[in-house]
């Protein structure tokens, strides 16, 4: 035991292993403490925004709600983007920055604006995976389902954070672009929309064609003439003649007795919109039906007939709804997941579509289209989603 000891006090003539163990415990502790300082201030606000690649998406940050609210709580960068109750999440989290710092100063993928703008999409599904993987835990570290009194919540918040929190659901999917700008997604359905357009110089010779865009209406065989009313993009109608690039058509929609506004619907008691009649060609319309819905209001089945241009016109409507589908896919995915039509009813997805309005980015056309793709397959409609398109 004596030699044990003397051994351990002074292995050597200079030092002891009593001495050499205090050393390498005071440079453990040195390092735990240099790792935990450093991990602790890459992670804060001011270090993730150093960068130049970062100052614009800290702008956008500002401007969110995340930044500043009426209850006075503000989530930093870490709290989004940093899994803090997941060791193997938060150490790929942080890998996922050091990748960000290759980017800026050595790769130099994201050190200009219009760089990092040509990624922005790539970053952004980087951090959406990430959330994805944990089921949007850093989200959950302040928004729990547990915790969220739904009768204190607007009825449409309520309805849909039920059914969430039912399934547990990822934040991630109904909620992108809270902090910070979307990222453009390449839209692909008007390079659809613009091939159509090209197919359809001319009109197939059959007797129903469809609407790829909203046509004017005349009553005579010239285009020249005054413009009578409005039919819109994915229409049926009879064609009843030809002249030139002209044709004349049969148009059959439904409109409420007595309303004077000359909107034609597809459907009874539906506002799934067909054609917009003037005045004058509202007088020329025939009544083929009266019938009472089971709302009590009654409705009449209406049947005009105009000229069109041959441009635009389809023998089908299914390459219609797959380009409406397209639309849905690239306009409402890039915020969350893609929302079945069956989900809402016909008039339902009116309003549905209009609150979405600030989100996305689509022409009237575009959008008519989209609406109606939605209506026709909605759960109210005679055939399933998607069952349209067969």
């Amino acid at each position: 035991m004596k030699k044990l000891w003397r051994f351990l006090v002074k292995p050597s003539s200079r030092y002891s292993v009593l001495a050499i163990a205090v050393v390498c415990v005071i440079i453990t502790l040195a390092g735990v403490f240099t790792f935990h300082e450093s991990i602790k201030f890459s992670s804060t606000t001011e270090f993730c925004t150093s960068c130049h690649s970062m100052k614009e998406n800290y702008n956008e940050y500002k401007t969110s709600i995340h930044y500043k609210n009426a209850y006075g709580v503000r989530a930093e960068c870490r709290d989004c983007h940093i899994p803090e109750n997941n060791p193997i999440a938060f150490m790929k989290a942080k890998l996922g920055g050091v990748g960000d710092i290759y980017s800026e100063f050595i790769s130099k993928d994201i050190d200009t604006p219009a760089k990092f703008e040509a990624n922005r999409l790539r970053l952004a599904q980087n951090v959406w995976r990430m959330m994805a993987e944990t089921n949007s835990a850093t989200c959950k570290s302040c928004h729990s389902y547990t915790a969220m009194d739904h009768a204190k919540q607007s009825p449409a918040a309520a309805a849909a954070m039920t059914g969430a929190a039912a399934k547990n659901m990822n934040c991630i999917e109904c909620h992108k672009g809270i902090a910070h700008q979307l990222p453009h997604i390449n839209n692909d359905f008007q390079a659809t929309f613009k091939q159509l357009t090209i197919n359809s110089g001319e009109a197939p010779a059959t007797k129903t064609l469809y609407t790829l865009a909203s046509k004017k209406l005349y009553t005579t065989d010239s285009a020249s003439g005054d413009e009578q009313g409005q039919l819109y993009p994915a229409s049926e109608v009879q064609v009843l003649g030809t002249s030139g690039d002209m044709l004349k058509v049969q148009i059959t929609g439904w409109q409420q007795q007595g309303s004077t506004t000359g909107m034609l619907v597809q459907d009874m008691a539906k506002q799934i919109q067909t054609v917009s009649l003037n005045a004058d060609l509202q007088k020329s319309a025939t009544i083929l039906n009266t019938v009472k819905a089971e709302d009590g209001q009654t409705w009449q089945q209406l049947q005009v007939s105009a000229w069109i241009t041959q441009r635009n016109m389809l023998a089908s409507i299914k390459p219609i709804w797959a380009y409406g589908k397209e639309i849905l896919d690239a306009s409402c995915g890039q915020c969350h997941a893609i929302p079945d039509p069956k989900h809402l009813t016909a008039n339902g997805w009116v309003q549905g579509l209009k609150a979405m309005q600030q989100y996305y980015m689509l022409n009237k056309d575009e959008e008519r289209t989209l609406l109606k793709y939605l209506q026709d397959n909605a759960k109210d409609a005679p055939a399933a989603a998607g069952q349209a398109t067969e």
